[in-house]
């Protein structure tokens, strides 16, 4: 599957416009992550572009969540290993390969950074940077929703925190446009 297709089978099934922008955050910081650990960015996009394809479907039967989307791309052909990472993102399937694993990382941690953007008084991502994100995650209530321990599994990929966080910011800096931020 393309990019291309990719992008063209999330908006068809995607409408929430958060969602979309989440969606591009993560292919974004998928891509980065590949880069940083010498994957290959353009199947690690592919996970992140297609990793909540079926949320809206099953945001009230999350138990659900990734297994329609599973049989769906099974049906056109996509890569088990694309398919198996989306799963294990939202622990469908027993994470066991550094794209798993990054996926795993790379969702809440989107999330995260936008909140610490939208408390800024700028409410960009500019000025945001590693040591203001990490003040930030000290702070229990601040983006409760972001699964702290889920982004500090990126040592799991041979990543520090620091790091993580950096290489995460610059994945979505580079698309603040698409991300309104």
């Amino acid at each position: 599957m393309t990019r291309q297709e990719a992008l063209s089978l999330m908006q068809s099934r995607v409408s929430n416009n958060n969602l979309r922008k989440h969606i591009l955050a993560v292919e974004s910081v998928m891509k980065h992550l590949a880069r940083e650990l010498k994957q290959d960015e353009d199947k690690w996009g592919l996970v992140g572009l297609l990793h909540d394809l079926d949320y809206e479907e099953t945001k009230n039967t999350p138990e659900q969540h990734t297994i329609i989307t599973a049989q769906f791309l099974s049906d056109k052909s996509v890569e088990q290993e694309i398919i198996d990472a989306i799963k294990a993102h939202a622990d469908k399937k027993e994470r066991d390969s550094l794209m798993e694993e990054a996926i795993y990382c790379a969702d809440p941690v989107t999330g995260f950074l936008v909140a610490c953007a939208l408390i800024h008084p700028d409410k960009k991502l500019a000025p945001i940077d590693v040591e203001f994100a990490r003040n930030r995650m000290k702070e229990k209530r601040f983006a409760a929703g972001a699964n702290r321990e889920a982004m500090q599994n990126c040592a799991k990929l041979g990543i520090g925190l620091e790091r993580f966080l950096q290489i995460s910011l610059d994945a979505m800096k580079s698309i603040s446009g698409d991300l309104g931020l």
